[in-house]
């Protein structure tokens, strides 16, 4: 980790912060750790560097004021994710996992 507490890759890395990781395709998505390791967030876009991942993810930071987030139930299976709509309305960011209950979606809820 740097000190701007972003790693290069997933593996590189141990803890919290940002991350980029090799998607089975070969192309690059980011995701965001608590300081114990665990993942709160992903990004659902692909990009071709890890570099663009980056990008993307600045990009989103600095217009977090103006995100909403919202609460859906998963397409494929039980539980509920929180999910930020991007373009076409299709999820920009989502919860790394589901959740049993509405009631306790996201990590801290």
């Amino acid at each position: 980790m740097n000190a701007s507490g972003r790693g290069n890759t997933a593996a590189g890395a141990s803890r919290g912060g940002f991350r980029t990781e090799r998607a089975p395709d070969g192309r690059y998505r980011w995701q965001l750790k608590a300081p114990d390791g665990w993942v709160v967030a992903i990004t659902s876009a692909l990009f071709e560097t890890p570099g663009e991942a980056e990008r993307g993810f600045d990009g989103l930071r600095a217009g977090a004021a103006e995100l909403t987030a919202r609460i859906t139930h998963v397409r494929d299976g039980i539980g509920w994710i929180w999910v930020i709509p991007g373009s076409r309305s299709l999820p920009e960011v989502r919860s790394s996992r589901a959740y049993e209950r509405y009631a306790t979606n996201g990590r801290f809820g």
